[in-house]
């Protein structure tokens, strides 16, 4: 056998010296097998690597005991969350594979559906689909996979879903700065099309409106929650002659955008300019000056998300299918009073 290719059962009949029938009962612990040669043929399997298809497992039990994360690209936010779905699985008896779109998702509404329908029935049990851009997954698509949503497009509705308090998260963002003696804030939003984005710009503005300060429509500008598109954001704020004193960052990612870019024009951190953020990834304790930031708890959303799927799949009672974290401010050197 060339190294490359795959071990198969037949690969292992003939390595033990048996049938393939009788592999395939010690594969499937049927009776028929004496204990010995049970044992001489699960060395032969341990030996070549042996692993069954997943696809013939499931045809055959209609069950992989793998369950399905599917996320639109592997950035900060994603990459934390799947930490959390990691350490729950341990001790389920289930395995995880991520299944990213590599980004290619901007134009394309509904790409979560489409790549569920490839992976439904045969390769998992069930899914965690991360930000979707839909909450409504089709009969005919998820095949009666069982699905959870975390930080959904559009919000709870019939699907179940896992999330974080955006509104209050951004309030309490906004209110720091407020607090601080800020009162030109610009924001630098996140992508148009996530309830995420929308309500922490809702909460910014409920913040600024208790306040009594009105929002100036040109320190607001769109970020998408991307780098780049935050440093071009930055830019046109702080190369404004009324620049603000201060930037909510609608994620960490847009906050540190805005820091760089501060910094390349040679405003100090915070001395001329604070940052406040949102998410709290590692890399928002990490910059320089180390960010300012709302925590929404990623670990817990990916944790809370595989125990509800794996309970949906199992067919048990949940006392809650939309569930949402409390967010906190976690206050570090990116911030600073007027």
């Amino acid at each position: 056998m060339k190294p490359s290719s795959r071990i198969t059962i037949r690969d292992v009949a003939a390595t033990a010296g048996v049938s393939v029938a009788t592999v395939s009962k010690v594969l499937n612990a049927r009776y028929g097998v004496s204990a010995a040669t049970s044992a001489h043929v699960q060395a032969v399997i341990r030996d070549l690597g042996y692993e069954a298809s997943l696809v013939a497992q499931s045809l055959r039990n209609h069950k992989t005991n793998v369950i399905g994360i599917l996320v639109a690209d592997l950035e900060p936010f994603s990459t934390e969350l799947l930490k959390g779905a990691a350490k729950a699985i341990k001790g389920t008896g289930y395995e995880l594979v991520v299944y990213s779109a590599g980004g290619r998702t901007s134009d394309q509404a509904g790409w979560e559906q489409r790549y569920l329908s490839r992976l439904s029935g045969t390769l998992i049990d069930g899914a965690v689909l991360v930000t979707p851009t839909v909450v409504d997954i089709g009969h005919d698509v998820g095949q009666g996979t069982a699905v959870v949503a975390v930080d959904p497009h559009a919000g709870p509705s019939g699907l179940p879903t896992v999330d974080s308090d955006n509104l209050n998260g951004a309030r309490l963002g906004t209110q720091h700065l407020l607090d601080l003696g800020h009162r030109r804030i610009a924001m630098i939003t996140g992508r148009p099309d996530l309830e995420s984005s929308r309500l922490r710009e809702q909460g910014f503005r409920d913040a600024m409106r208790d306040a009594g300060v009105p929002v100036d429509p040109e320190l607001i500008e769109i970020g998408d929650y991307d780098p780049d598109s935050s440093a071009a954001a930055a830019r046109l704020l702080l190369g404004r002659p009324d620049r603000p004193t201060a930037v909510f960052g609608a994620n960490d990612v847009s906050a540190i955008a805005a820091v760089e870019v501060a910094a390349s024009m040679g405003l100090r951190v915070p001395d001329d300019l604070s940052v406040v953020g949102f998410d709290n990834v590692p890399e928002a304790a990490l910059a320089s000056p180390a960010l300012t930031t709302v925590e929404q708890p990623i670990h817990a959303m990916g944790h809370r998300a595989i125990e509800l799927l794996i309970r949906l799949i199992h067919g048990e009672d949940v006392d809650a299918t939309h569930v949402r974290l409390p967010t906190r401010l976690v206050v570090r050197h990116s911030t600073r009073a007027l």
